[in-house]
């Protein structure tokens, strides 16, 4: 799998897609076993699957994005929401004018909560923009992959991450995921104080649960679940 398309102009012209599929993921630590790309890469695993499965225009990363709670850490770089947000309408701009009209954001980082706005207004003229996956689609996931922790105590770095990159890329995985089990159930400071104050690692999740298979079960779900997406887009 391909963590950044290839494609030609000639491809996209035979493709005559009218959406058009942006990962956005970041560029923020995930402890030892995880490189700083990880969100990128899985945001770029998941759009590669749905462009692909449902003939949909790929774009290339946004790399950067809302990491501002890992920045005590070692490598993260953020920008700002109100660049995240200029980069996005700047980008819908230009795919309209090639009547490319739906813009699918498969985000992979969860503190781009900007996202979600961005959405909204987008939608109030249309039906313009889906953000994906949502927090449904994720939890169908686990499910589907029979992940033995939850989205709320696997938040960072945990059995889902590593499971997806197992199966997708492991050759950008490190052995230490055996060792990287943490856990901090309650965050409701999180805002105010950051990873740091959960975690000394950088981890919040179970990633020596992590396996290949589950990684595969994994994105397979989110495939098929964002056939409910696209078909809400044309309503």
């Amino acid at each position: 799998m391909e963590l950044i398309t290839t494609a030609t102009s000639t491809d996209v012209a035979r493709l005559d897609s009218t959406v058009a599929v942006l990962p956005v993921g970041s560029f923020e630590q995930h402890g030892d076993h995880l490189p700083l790309i990880t969100d990128t890469a899985i945001a770029c695993l998941i759009a590669e699957r749905i462009a692909t499965t449902y003939q949909l225009m790929l774009l290339p990363p946004i790399t950067f994005s809302c990491s501002h709670e890992h920045e005590t850490f070692p490598g993260t770089v953020s920008i700002s929401a109100s660049t995240l947000t200029v980069m996005i309408d700047d980008i819908r701009t230009s795919l309209a004018r090639r009547a490319i009209t739906t813009l699918v954001i498969v985000n992979g980082h969860g503190g781009n909560y900007v996202l979600s706005n961005i959405a909204a207004e987008a939608n109030v003229s249309g039906r313009n923009v889906a953000l994906y996956p949502g927090r449904v689609d994720w939890e169908a996931a686990r499910t589907q992959a029979a992940m033995v922790s939850d989205i709320h105590d696997d938040m960072h770095g945990g059995e889902l991450e590593t499971s997806i990159l197992l199966h997708a890329r492991p050759e950008l995985v490190r052995d230490s995921y055996r060792d990287a089990d943490h856990l901090a159930t309650d965050r409701r400071h999180f805002l105010l104080t950051g990873m740091a104050e959960y975690t000394p690692t950088g981890i919040i999740g179970l990633p020596s649960a992590a396996t290949a298979a589950k990684g595969e079960a994994a994105l397979a779900s989110l495939t098929d679940s964002f056939a409910s997406y696209l078909e809400a887009t044309k309503r």
